[in-house]
């Protein structure tokens, strides 16, 4: 994490609690998922501020404690932010690995959000290492860019196709099915060129912008 990455965040000017204590949220920057909630102190910010992982204090242990220095689940921070009140702080962070100690990706499972991709990028990112006769992601990427972009051409035209069935429950079943496979794809292959979808995030917001607010 950047010098520049805590903003305009003055730590003497946030509100602690009578332990020297204040909340943090921390949220997945590539998904908007709410990955865990924990305590920090100043020495915890300046730590976090100074390695770019997330750093709290356990109030159980009365120590500073970096997320996955046992399990290697760590936090990268983009930013961290304070509310309106500065009573409670945000962490925006990429996750490696699941969030919570139970091994689940957040400690809000089963996650309410209704559609998100960070957990499916996660997995992708695992699979790159993962022999290739073992892991279809692994052996897709070993063929290169033009065989992950045919197959996006072939799943958008699947899709296509699943969409002009006449509706039932079955034909919804299978354009949902044809969909997630074009989905799939398209993240590969977003992989494959080095990119990620916050690229699409900021594209989508710079249009957004663009339009003055309007779809």
């Amino acid at each position: 994490m950047s010098a520049e990455a805590l903003g305009d965040l003055d730590l003497d000017s946030l509100t602690y609690d009578d332990r020297g204590l204040i909340p943090v949220v921390v949220q997945d920057v590539g998904s908007a998922a709410i990955l865990m909630v924990a305590w920090a102190n100043r020495e915890a910010l300046e730590k976090t501020h100074e390695t770019g992982r997330a750093h709290f204090w356990s109030r159980s242990r009365k120590s500073l404690w970096m997320k996955g220095e046992t399990s290697g689940n760590t936090l990268r921070v983009v930013d961290v932010r304070a509310d309106c009140d500065r009573d409670t702080l945000i962490v925006w962070a990429h996750p490696k690995g699941p969030a919570c100690h139970k091994g689940t990706r957040t400690c809000f499972e089963p996650n309410p959000s209704v559609f998100e991709l960070g957990w499916l990028w996660q997995v992708l990112q695992e699979r790159v290492a993962a022999p290739p006769d073992k892991s279809y992601t692994a052996r897709l990427l070993q063929k290169g860019l033009p065989r992950i972009a045919q197959k996006v051409g072939e799943e958008a035209v699947e899709t296509v196709i699943a969409s002009l069935a006449e509706p039932s429950p079955e034909a919804d079943a299978e354009l949902a099915g044809e969909a997630a496979d074009l989905l799939y794809h398209l993240l590969v292959l977003l992989l494959a060129r080095g990119m990620t979808p916050e690229h699409l995030a900021e594209e989508l917001k710079r249009r957004h912008a663009a339009r003055g607010g309007g779809a």
